[in-house]
């Protein structure tokens, strides 16, 4: 019996693969459990259509990190910290630092997409890298002053 998977089984298959099965283990386990359909027309048809959706949704989610790494790149953060004697920095700026700047700017950015490239710990500039979806990563200025 042929079977389309609905849902990922660990080292059988994977969402939206066809599999030939023994009859037996397609009924008793695999649609049972809710894994797998039966393979005709009615459930190839929802595959299809399941995967054209996914196809454009993430075709669609591209083309907004694409155009908001456009804007981050051109965004500067500043951060006012205090220092010390010879402008020495106390402490660092943090993720979550950048996470809530990203907020206040109004971007929705997790902390997991944040990267740090060097250590925040003196003033100037540095880059700060988000990945924004894979393959595009944006770029942003963190300026930190005193």
């Amino acid at each position: 019996m042929e079977v389309i998977f609905i849902k990922d089984l660990k080292n059988q298959a994977k969402k939206g693969d066809i599999k030939k099965v023994k009859d037996g283990y397609a009924e008793n386990f695999l649609i049972k459990n809710g894994y797998a359909v039966i393979k005709n027309k009615e459930n190839l048809a929802k595959l299809e259509k399941e995967k054209q959706t996914k196809a454009n949704l993430d075709a669609e989610n591209k083309k907004k990190a694409e155009e908001m790494k456009k804007e981050l790149d051109k965004l500067v953060l500043e951060f006012k910290v205090k220092t010390g004697e010879g402008d020495r920095v106390f402490g660092s700026v943090s993720i979550k630092q950048v996470k809530d700047a990203l907020s206040k700017a109004g971007y929705k950015i997790e902390k997991s997409q944040i990267n740090l490239t060097t250590s925040m710990a003196s003033l100037g500039f540095h880059r700060v890298e988000i990945n924004l979806y894979p393959g595009i990563v944006a770029t942003v200025k963190a300026h930190i002053i005193k």
